[in-house]
């Protein structure tokens, strides 16, 4: 039979333990026990495009977790945070630069710069897209459409406005840790009459364009014609000033010969009284 464990506990006259084997078995089962649940309390795991911020008594400590699984000290504490894009909407009324109001709708796409997580939770939190990019997003807006007019941003100012709004946010925003991506423009929303005006006016300036069109058209099919004319009577003058009585009559001569000498049966009477040249009858 196996001997007991002996444990002595020295100091204030306390008695020896003696553990039995099956004892012993119960006491390593607990500190096994117990070394799984700190090795846990001690183990975080980041998700992919996260970054993780560790506090230390509600302290951020300045460190920062990359994706994976990591062993941290399990009094601290780890905040997570996205890094990923994000996207912002934002549909609003707004002035134009004559005091109209236009519906926006404006999409920011950014994400969080992970060199900066920390500093980003510590002084803004981690509702840092409400509290810093909306808000900016927001006045940025309102400050470039102010400069624009209501037919310059319904037309062709959109791109310059988006690229207007997407520079200022850069450097807005850079900063506070957030890296601005892209701004885009969904829409414009005009008043009812306003829109019809300027659709009117846009519809004026095709068909003047159209008009335009038509007319060099035009002009350009009678320039053609006026070419055509003009080499058709020169070369009727050059015919005609090669054309002489002479030719004439030696033409008739020799269209006589050949008929004179064909098969088909003909009368060649000689001496046109006219000018000379041979009648040809052909027999009834």
């Amino acid at each position: 039979m196996p001997n007991p464990t002996r444990f002595e506990l020295g100091g204030g006259g306390l008695p020896p333990i003696n553990l039995s084997g099956a004892g012993k078995r119960i006491l390593q089962l607990g500190i096994l026990v117990v070394l799984l649940i700190v090795l846990m309390a001690s183990t975080t795991s980041i998700p992919t495009g996260n970054v993780g911020v560790l506090t230390l008594f509600g302290r951020v400590t300045g460190e920062t977790l990359a994706e994976g699984i990591h062993l941290v000290n399990p009094l601290k504490s780890v905040q997570k945070l996205s890094i990923q894009t994000q996207a912002v909407k934002e549909s609003a009324s707004v002035p134009s630069n004559e005091g109209l109001m236009l519906a926006l709708d404006t999409s920011l796409l950014f994400h969080l710069d992970k060199s900066k997580a920390a500093e980003v939770y510590q002084l803004v939190g981690a509702d840092y897209a409400d509290k810093i990019v909306e808000p900016m997003l927001r006045s940025e807006i309102r400050a470039s459409t102010s400069a624009h007019t209501a037919n310059a941003l319904y037309t062709n100012a959109r791109e310059l406005v988006q690229q207007q709004i997407q520079d200022s946010l850069t450097k807005q925003l850079a900063p506070h840790g957030v890296i601005v991506e892209n701004v885009l423009l969904r829409d414009v929303q005009l008043p009812a009459m306003l829109k019809g005006s300027i659709e009117a006016k846009q519809q004026a300036e095709q068909d003047a364009l159209r008009m335009n069109f038509i007319l060099q058209k035009e002009k350009q099919e009678a320039e053609r014609k006026r070419i055509e004319a003009q080499g058709i009577a020169d070369f009727q003058k050059i015919v005609a000033t090669g054309i002489s009585a002479q030719l004439l009559e030696w033409k008739g001569i020799e269209a006589t010969e050949k008929l004179a000498t064909s098969a088909n049966a003909k009368v060649v009477v000689i001496g046109n009284p006219k000018n000379g040249l041979p009648l040809v009858l052909e027999p009834k």
